[in-house]
């Protein structure tokens, strides 16, 4: 009797999984993130070429020399990259009128995108619209490179 009540008090005072080990409950399994394939080449594109936005001086299409700098080195990575297409949306200032803003939106668009043929990149991987007003960026006028 003695046996069973000390078997007994052994059992209570062990945890289950030192009872049974197959109850062990098992990690937590982390979650993977599943990601899209061009997320990821998004990311890496912004990550390696110092971003997408490329900035110009108010009312103003020319390329800075700050602009050169991160277009030389996006057309870096374009190069490693020739399977991804390109969308430059150039932006005008938001103190324009509409017609103006998309004039000189799409004259930065294409000041970009001659830079980068000009720096090596396939002029089919490379496109150029304007956006205008329509869909404002930072507060300085910007050119944002997108991967599609």
């Amino acid at each position: 009797m003695r046996k069973a009540i000390l078997l007994f008090a052994a059992l209570i005072a062990a945890p289950a999984s030192a009872q049974l080990p197959f109850l062990a409950k098992r990690g937590a399994q982390p979650a993977v993130p599943v990601q899209n394939p061009a997320d990821v080449l998004r990311a890496d594109f912004a990550m390696q070429s110092g971003g997408t936005t490329v900035y110009f001086t108010p009312g103003s299409s020319l390329l800075t020399p700050q602009a050169t700098v991160v277009l030389s080195a996006q057309a870096a990575w374009l190069r490693q990259h020739p399977e991804v297409p390109v969308r430059i949306e150039g932006r005008g200032d938001s103190t324009d009128t509409r017609d103006h803003a998309l004039a000189v939106g799409a004259r930065r668009a294409q000041e970009v995108r001659d830079y980068l043929v000009l720096l090596g990149i396939p002029a089919a991987q490379v496109t150029a619209m304007s956006w205008g007003k329509e869909r404002p960026g930072a507060p300085s006028a910007t050119t944002t490179i997108v991967l599609q």
